[in-house]
């Protein structure tokens, strides 16, 4: 009988990784990924200031607003990122089982993505930031509920 291969997906905006529980039980990342985007300010990823625009009354000139943040733009961006990456290695037969854990936020964009073979695969989720948990320690977040 073929045991099921559970991975756990640990994301956040910004940075995500795939991790998976070897014979011993301890916790082992397989692949990890950082946005290349990651900036402290949104001002980093477009233009200094906004466009400006011209009224036609007057020759008074205002600010554009951008019609979306640029840093909200590159988190959905590596979120979607993330989820492809997942639907790929779904089709290498990599994983039967999914556990999800990232902030809330996130974690709703990121079943959104999903494609839908895959989101059928998901089992669990937990909403908690643990990306900057190390391997060894994830036993005690990641034990298995009663």
């Amino acid at each position: 009988m073929k045991v099921s291969k559970l991975w756990f997906v640990i994301a956040d905006g910004a940075r995500a990784r795939f991790v998976e529980r070897d014979e011993d039980g301890a916790f082992r990342t397989i692949a990890s990924f950082v946005s290349t985007e990651l900036h402290d300010r949104a001002s980093d990823l477009g233009r200094d200031r906004p466009g400006r625009v011209m009224e036609s009354a007057t020759p008074k000139r205002s600010s554009m607003v951008p019609r979306c943040d640029p840093k909200e733009a590159a988190k959905e961006e590596f979120i979607e990122l993330v989820a492809d990456e997942l639907g790929v290695e779904r089709g290498r037969g990599q994983f039967d089982q999914l556990m999800l854990v990232a902030p809330p936020g996130v974690l709703t964009k990121l079943k959104d993505k999903l494609p839908k073979p895959v989101a059928e695969l998901v089992v669990r989720d937990l909403q908690k930031d643990l990306t900057n948990v190390p391997d060894h320690d994830l036993t005690d977040h990641l034990a298995p509920s009663p």
